[in-house]
Order: structure tokens, then sequence, then C-alpha cells
């Protein structure tokens, strides 16, 4: 195996860590992003204006 052919090889390994890295981030992102709309929703003040005493 040639120089070229190595370095060929190097290239499309990394390429191919490179799109799996961005997916992940992507993913992570979106699962972040899914967790503050959630607090969001479960912090916000309570409507219900016919409280007890």
């Amino acid at each position: 195996m040639g120089k070229s052919e190595q370095t060929a090889l190097r290239e499309q390994r990394l390429a191919a860590k490179l799109r799996e890295n961005l997916k992940r981030r992507k993913e992570q992102a979106k699962a972040r992003a899914a967790g503050e709309a959630n607090e969001q929703v479960l912090t916000t003040p309570e409507t219900d204006t016919n409280k007890k005493p």
C-alpha cells in the first residue's frame, strides 16, 4: 500500500468520524432543547385562580 493510499484511507476514516460526531452533537442539541422546553412547561406559574384558602 502506497503512501497516497494510506492518506486516502485515513481521510475517509476521519470524514466518517466527523459525520458520526456531527450526528451525535445534533441529537444532543435536540435532546437539550426538548429538555429545556419541558422545564419551561413545568416551571410556568399556575393559572388556576380558584384557589381555596
